[in-house]
């Protein structure tokens, strides 16, 4: 890790997503579990495209997200790699330095219990990292960050290792 604060990494958003395939109960249900487990009252996602072999219409809500991010967003991080052994798969990682993984079933959080009634549903959890000066990009159709300024594969590793004492693995040693 640099000294150059310019070079610290942060989390710049977490996003966890509930995808239920359908509305009505189920995904009533999927928003009530998203939002005890983040604390934050999750949007609605809608289809895409229409896929009558699935019985979807576009447009029609199928999942639910919430987009954390500061002191929340560490705080649920932290809290959802714990419930993940504490370990990610090194192919989660992208080319930005940003990553994903998958919970499968939402009764692994201790403050959620099973009930019947609802079911179990997994959850997609994807993190961005960013570093100072990515403002420049968001807001800027000219300017581009430069390559030596964005977050590498091996600097996200770095960065788990260190932040959050996490393990990454690669493919064959699970």
């Amino acid at each position: 890790m640099s000294k150059n604060q310019m070079k610290q990494i942060k989390i710049g958003k977490v996003v966890v997503n509930m995808g239920v395939g359908s509305s009505g109960e189920e995904l009533i249900n999927a928003e009530k579990i998203i939002e005890e487990i983040t604390g934050q009252e999750p949007i609605r996602t809608e289809a895409k495209q229409t896929l009558p072999n699935f019985g979807i219409r576009e447009g029609e809500p199928i999942g639910c997200k919430v987009t954390l991010r500061d002191k929340k967003a560490k705080q649920f991080l932290t809290k959802a790699l714990e419930v993940n052994r504490k370990q990610i798969k090194e192919k989660s990682i992208d080319k930005h330095g940003n990553f994903s993984f998958g919970i499968e079933e939402h009764t692994n959080f201790p403050e959620m219990e099973y009930d019947p009634s609802i079911g179990i549903f997994g959850l997609d959890i994807s993190v961005r990292l960013k570093r100072p000066g990515y403002r420049v990009e968001e807001k800027s159709d000219q300017k581009e960050i430069p390559k030596n300024h964005k977050i590498s594969p091996e600097e996200t590793i770095q960065f788990l290792e260190k932040e959050f004492d996490l393990e990454v693995v690669k493919e064959d040693e699970q």
